[in-house]
């Protein structure tokens, strides 16, 4: 089995999701919704045998920077991924607040 370092991070388009892969074997995913400027993050999940490997943890940090290089805002539906974010204040910048209306592009 592979370590978290080992894993690819790829976007899943057809099925609205990222996933953490190991080779061919599904590590775990976090389904999204998109617009021009917001990824909406629905729901993160880890295969049970992935489970307390750091996973998920690589998987949300892979797609929020993924965020910031294509300038978009997150929005955490997720519990996991808006937990992460709390965790990891470095990442807050990418959240979008609706109620200050702003959807510009993170940084700019």
């Amino acid at each position: 089995m592979a370590t978290q370092n080992e894993l690819s991070i790829v976007d899943n388009p057809e099925r609205r999701r990222f996933e953490a892969r190991d080779g061919r074997k599904l590590a775990g995913w976090a389904e999204y919704e998109e617009t021009a400027e917001l990824i909406v993050f629905t729901h993160t999940n880890v295969n049970p045998e992935w489970e307390g490997k750091g996973v998920g943890s690589t998987l949300v940090r892979s797609v929020l920077d993924f965020a910031r290089e294509q300038h978009m805002r997150v929005l955490p539906l997720c519990p996991f991924v808006r937990t992460w974010i709390d965790r990891h204040p470095d990442y807050a910048d990418l959240v979008f607040h609706p109620d200050n209306g702003s959807t510009d592009a993170a940084g700019a």
